[in-house]
């Protein structure tokens, strides 16, 4: 079974109200770097960086990350294949400044605690804060996000999957069994 949470609309809302929360709560944007979880954290940063030049006249800076071999619950042969798809990002100049990790979907807190191993390993910035577009629960670490799309408390057994036009064709948020 299958069930649309968010359509189109609904995600440009949340991505719109995300990008609003990121420039009270930092008072602007000049010291913000903004890292997307690869895949689709990337695109959904890449919209809020968008939409923080559209409002703030300023370019921020993106970054992607692949922390497939910072991953605790998943044996990965990408690992030589993820320290190269980083090696991008560790032109970035972290230090000192205020990291904002965007994914999709927050569910047991694994990915974060991994993004920020592999955000350490390149730099030490002033500070990391978190971004999703959904946050379903069911966390096995202590990590909550600090801008959130929208919440969606879901069944162990359920599966949040986000499409976005870039990669799928569309943007929609689906819960399925």
């Amino acid at each position: 079974m299958e069930k649309e949470i968010m359509d189109a609309m609904a995600m440009k809302r949340a991505l719109t109200r995300i990008t609003y929360e990121i420039i009270e709560r930092n008072k602007g944007v000049e010291d913000i770097v903004l890292i997307g979880i690869k895949t689709r954290g990337v695109f959904i940063a890449r919209r809020i960086a968008e939409r923080l030049k559209q409002l703030e006249n300023f370019d921020i800076p993106v970054g992607e990350l692949d922390i497939a071999e910072y991953r605790d619950d998943q044996k990965s042969s990408a690992e030589k294949r993820s320290s190269e798809a980083n090696s991008s990002l560790a032109r970035l100049d972290l230090k000192d400044r205020k990291v904002i990790l965007i994914d999709d979907v927050l569910y047991t807190g694994r990915t974060i605690r991994a993004a920020m191993d592999a955000i350490m390993d390149i730099n030490r910035p002033a500070q990391i804060s978190l971004a999703v577009l959904v946050d379903r629960g069911h966390r096995e670490l202590p990590i909550r996000a600090d801008f959130v799309g929208k919440n969606i408390p879901t069944a162990q057994n359920e599966k949040i999957n986000v499409s976005v036009r870039e990669i799928d064709g569309e943007d929609v948020v689906l819960l399925t069994n």
